[in-house]
């Protein structure tokens, strides 16, 4: 009899599981900017009722990658729809630096391509039915992360944005009252490519410019710390944490509470 019970218990646990899974539902998305193909990714949960808050996720130099559209479908079992954009090209993905730096110049050589690539994406966003298109973030891993903070100290209409393991430095800070969006900068203690000296010069001028934002640093944590596949590039400072990625990941959620409340 217990025998039983327990497999009709977990037969239940099983479909319960299976259903809640089966809930978030994903759909590939292909757009254009003037004569480029580009291709996101959409998730989304189907049992949640009415629209709600729509987040952006900016992918690494590698490209549009399964770590953002993981990243896309872990917001939709949030309760958020997520977009992870492409910022290169349909296709363009890469496991090797030597092509990601490629990438990288080629999309960034035209600021003006690189901010109508962001906004076409923005603007697919918007128009999914399950979006509320009032309340909308972005968030950005490496690359991805200098990118949506390019686009808060441009005075972009956003709720939020959360950069990871992104870039801080920059040639164009905040002007005073500039940013509108609630700026999170999550990072690693150890990351090379972010030393403490970016870090603070960041400080301050999120300060001067009068925004509201937070500056959270993991202990250990080197560059890409949420990419279970850091380790696997060949760089040094490259390294998954596993700490730092649930962490990071709990302060991302954290945020969108509070600011989509």
């Amino acid at each position: 009899m217990r025998t039983g019970r327990g497999l009709a218990v977990a037969a239940a646990l099983f479909a319960l599981g299976s259903a809640v899974s089966a809930a978030v539902q994903t759909r590939v998305v292909e757009y254009k900017q003037g004569d480029t193909t580009l291709q996101g990714f959409m998730a989304w949960d189907d049992a949640a009722k009415g629209r709600r808050p729509g987040v952006l996720v900016v992918h690494e130099w590698w490209g549009h990658n399964d770590h953002a559209r993981n990243s896309a479908t872990r917001l939709a079992q949030a309760g958020y729809v997520g977009f992870a954009l492409d910022l290169f090209g349909k296709g363009k993905v890469t496991t090797h630096p030597k092509d990601a730096e490629a990438f990288v110049a080629e999309a960034t050589r035209d600021p003006a391509v690189l901010v109508a690539r962001y906004n076409a994406a923005l603007e697919q966003l918007k128009r999914d039915p399950h979006v509320d298109p009032e309340k909308i973030a972005a968030i950005g891993y490496c690359f991805g992360g200098g990118v949506v903070l390019k686009m808060a100290r441009a005075g972009a209409d956003l709720d939020a944005v959360v950069s990871i393991h992104g870039v801080l430095a920059t040639k164009s800070p905040a002007e005073k009252g500039r940013v509108k969006a609630r700026v999170l900068v999550l990072t690693g203690a150890d990351d090379p490519m972010v030393p403490n000296e970016q870090v603070e010069t960041f400080k301050s001028e999120m300060t001067a410019a009068g925004a509201k934002f937070e500056v959270i640093s993991y202990p250990h944590a080197k560059h890409g710390f949420t990419n279970p596949n850091a380790d696997k590039a060949g760089m040094d400072g490259l390294a998954y944490n596993e700490e730092a990625d649930k962490k990071s990941w709990a302060a991302v959620l954290d945020l969108f509470q509070q600011v989509f409340r």
